[in-house]
Order: C-alpha cells, then structure tokens, then sequence
C-alpha cells in the first residue's frame, strides 16, 4: 500500500508522491510569539513530527522541515506595549517558552526555524513581483501600505473553495488604500504610535511584514519555488493559507503540491483558547502529568479529528503509557533492548499509510503488548524479545516509545545502573516473600506484597515466578479555569 495524504486542496485522499524522488520538503506554519503555548497551540507540531517520523522510517525519505516562527505582529506589538517591554523581548521569551514546550514533548528539531523579522528582503523581492505583474499594489494615500489585488486572481477562493463574492473584508489592515475591501495587506506601514524598531525600509516605505507574505517568502527561500507539503491548524486555511497560495501563485510559483490541516483540541466543545477560559498552558500541564502522557494525548486521535478534553483525559493517556511501560520494562528484565531493532507489523505499516491512521497504529502497539505480555507469562522470552522490539519501533515512529532517551529522562530508573539497583532489591523482597510462602507465613508474604505496593511496585504471580512492574500513582486533574498569568494567544 503506498503512502495516501488527505490533501485539504483536493478534498480527497491523494497517493503521496514526492517532488524529488527521496526526499520530501515540508514548510509548516508555526506559532505567533505572543504568549507561552498551550496544548492546543503544540498539536499541530506533534501531528506533522509524526507525519516527519513517518515519510523517514516508514518510507526512508530525507525530510526537511520548514517551521516559521512569526515574531512580530500587531498582538505581539500591542501586548508588548500593555506590559511596557520592548517588543523584540517579549517575542523572544515567547519563543523560548515554544521551543521548551515542543522539546519536552518530543517534538524532533526543524531542520530550519527562520524568523519573519530575518527575511524583509525576500518579502520585499515577492511585492515587487507582484506589483510589476499587476496583482498588488502599493496604497495611493502614501501609509506604505502595499496590498494584494484579490480581484485580480482568478484562482482566489481555490484553496478554501469559496467564492470570492461569499467573502468579508480583510481585518488585517487599514481599509482606506484599499481597492476593495477584500484586498489583503502584503506590507504595513509603520503607524507613528508604533516603535521605529519594529520598522524595516523599503521601496514602499518603513513597515513591517503582513502575515502571509512572510510564509511565502520563507517557504521559497528554503524549499524552493514549489515544494511538497504545507500543513498547519485547520483555522489557518482560510484566510491565511488561501492567501500565502494567492500571491504565490500569482507571482510564478509552484508553492505547495499537498495541503495538509489538522483539527482543533476542543472544550465543551469550543476551540482552546484564553478568551473562553480553558487554556491548558503546556508547561502546567506537565506538572500534573508526564509530557509523555501528553505527548500520546495529542498523537492518540488522527490528525484531522478534533480532540475533546475533558477531566480524565490525561489520566487516560498515561494509563495506556504505562501499560506500554510497564510490558517493555518487564521484556528488558528478559533481555535489554538498548540497540534491538524490530520490524514494523504489517498492519501498522497499513494504518499508517492509510492518512496516517494513528489510532489503528496504536491498536497494533496495543495488540502486539498484550501479545508479549502473554508470552512473558509463557516463559517464552524469543516471543517476549520480538513483540518488545516491534512495540519499540513503532512507539518510535509515533514518537512515544518510553525508552526513548528523550523520555527515560522523566521516568523512574532513568539510568541503565539505578534500573539495575532498583531490580536487585525488589528482586530480593519478592525472594523474601517466596520463602515466606513456601514456610506458609502468609501474613509475611502479604506484608512484603503490600509493602511493595506502597512503594508503587505491581506484583504479578505467573507459572515461571513473580514478576514486577511500576505503577503510576493517579494525578490530580489540570485545572482549566482562567488564570491571570496565561497570556492570551
């Protein structure tokens, strides 16, 4: 089965083939640095790292992926004012706060994460071809503002499949150079309220960029002309992804081949953000569970459905990586696992190329555990030994194996020594506990059992001998009421 991708452009499953026979370019639209990231913000990033995992170890591409970081803007410039820092500072720290959010998540690097601020002269090369083509123009009132002619696009309305005639105007500039109200700003004219540091020269006069011409000209400078996939939030289809495919294609590009969007993480069913409420900052939300609970909460559904949060779900998620954990830190009793590589099963390598079904992915992770732990009970350590090697490597690909030493770092035992510590004195009770036994001094035996189980040690009695595992005390749950401290995005 070859690798289908829903392409959002299309409206339909499409075979995926590369621009470039093995290698495949990605550009994805990242955050705006106005404030610290809450689960909502990151899924995009985790959904496309699985999509990144994918296409390099399922199909043995060479992924570049693009991920902007939009540093200015005017949420960025008015927050900055309201908290009387320079904008530059608050955009950075913001930035800061993303990056860790993503690390602690498992997210793999971009290969390149380019700045707006750092490509004026590549947007200002992109107007100037839209304006010697005849689809912008720069406002006659001398603001320096320069907007795209959507009348003067034909295609306008392809990606979103709306009609040019069904649209409002753009909120994104001032209207009054406009030709018409749907016109969008390319370049925005410094206001005299505004800092002189967020203003760059231009042919056009001082401004600073608008929103989709950045996309644009950092997805040409790094990917080239066209490239093989955008991706982004769902809510970014229209207006901003309509417009990045506009002007690019108005000014002679290819652009992207494949659009790719994923769904929103909802509450009471209504998109995550600070205005309702409900915003679940990412660097809270790991106080109370693991990130890589948090990790599989995002990764668990398919990319295009949407995520309903409710109290339990967090619980949820660690309770299904515990139940991975726990099998893979019993196989590793049976041989370790450092350097073993196991082969993908077939029907997860089917889910995955089926859009990049992660939900059918994780029930064969789910299926091939309990297979293991079943051959553990059996004594069978060559069964034990092949479905913890194939339960490694497809965690890998979705980015939650718990051995993984972006995840051993978080989980009790994170060292190969203190494992080995930690197995020899249980080891020890549990032989303790079998003498007990064998001399019919149950009330020891059960003192030792339930000792362990205080400690947050599970004791499984099986034909070949007591076997041990940890057991994750239940979280509190996260809190999703307003706070003053949770900056607004």
């Amino acid at each position: 089965m070859s690798l289908r991708l829903y392409d959002t452009a299309a409206r339909e499953l499409r075979d995926f083939e590369p621009l470039r026979p093995g290698t495949v370019g990605i550009y994805i639209c990242g955050l705006t640095t106005q404030g610290a990231p809450h689960i909502g913000h990151v899924r995009f990033a985790v959904a496309f790292d699985v999509l990144r995992r994918w296409l390099q170890t399922g199909h043995g591409y060479d992924v570049t992926v693009v991920r902007n970081v939009t540093d200015i803007d005017d949420k960025i410039l008015r927050k900055s004012a309201e908290a009387g820092e320079d904008w530059f500072a608050l955009s950075y720290r913001n930035e800061r706060a993303t990056s860790e959010a993503l690390d602690l998540l498992g997210v793999l690097p971009a290969t390149y994460e380019p700045r707006a601020t750092g490509h004026v002269p590549e947007m200002v090369e992109l107007i100037d071809t839209l304006v010697e083509k005849g689809h912008a123009y720069p406002a006659p009132d001398g603001t320096g503002d320069v907007y795209f002619d959507v009348g003067s696009w034909g295609e306008y309305g392809a990606l979103s499949h709306q009609s040019p005639d069904d649209m409002a105007a753009a909120e994104d500039a001032d209207p009054r150079g406009k030709k018409d109200p749907r016109d969008f700003a390319l370049w925005k004219g410094r206001k005299a309220d505004e800092p002189e540091s967020a203003s760059w020269p231009t042919p056009y006069g001082r401004g600073r960029p608008g929103w989709h011409l950045e996309c644009s000209a950092m997805a040409r400078k790094y990917l080239g002309d066209t490239f093989d996939i955008h991706g982004g939030g769902i809510d970014l289809r229209f207006p901003h992804h309509e417009n990045e495919q506009a002007q690019s294609h108005a000014a002679g590009l290819g652009f992207a081949r494949y659009w790719l969007h994923n769904a929103w993480v909802t509450v009471r069913g209504q998109k995550m953000g600070k205005s309702l409420g409900n915003a679940l900052e990412v660097r809270r939300v790991v106080d109370v569970e693991s990130p890589l609970a948090v990790r599989y909460y995002l990764t668990a559904a398919h990319y295009r459905s949407q995520i309903e949060y409710h109290e339990g779900s967090l619980h949820e998620a660690a309770a299904s990586v515990e139940r991975i954990a726990g099998f893979l830190d019993r196989a590793e009793r049976v041989r370790p696992l450092d350097g073993v590589v196991g082969d993908l099963p077939d029907a997860f390598r089917d889910a995955m190329d089926d859009d990049l079904n992660v939900s059918g992915a994780l029930a064969v992770v789910h299926d091939t555990v309990r297979a293991g732990n079943t051959a553990l009970d059996d004594g069978d350590d060559e069964g034990v030994t092949a479905a913890a090697a194939a339960v490694v490597a497809m965690t890998e690909v979705l980015g939650v194996n718990p051995l993984s030493p972006v995840w051993r770092r978080e989980r009790p035992g994170a060292s190969s020594d203190v494992d080995d510590v930690l197995d020899a004195l249980v080891r020890e009770r549990l032989e303790a506990r079998q003498t007990a036994r064998a001399a019919r001094d149950f009330a020891a035996a059960d003192a030792i059992r339930d000792q362990l189980t205080a400690l947050g040690i599970a004791i499984e009695d099986t034909a070949s001998g007591a076997r041990w595992s940890l057991v994750r005390r239940p979280s509190a749950a996260v809190d999703t009421t307003d706070h003053p401290s949770t900056p607004e995005i």
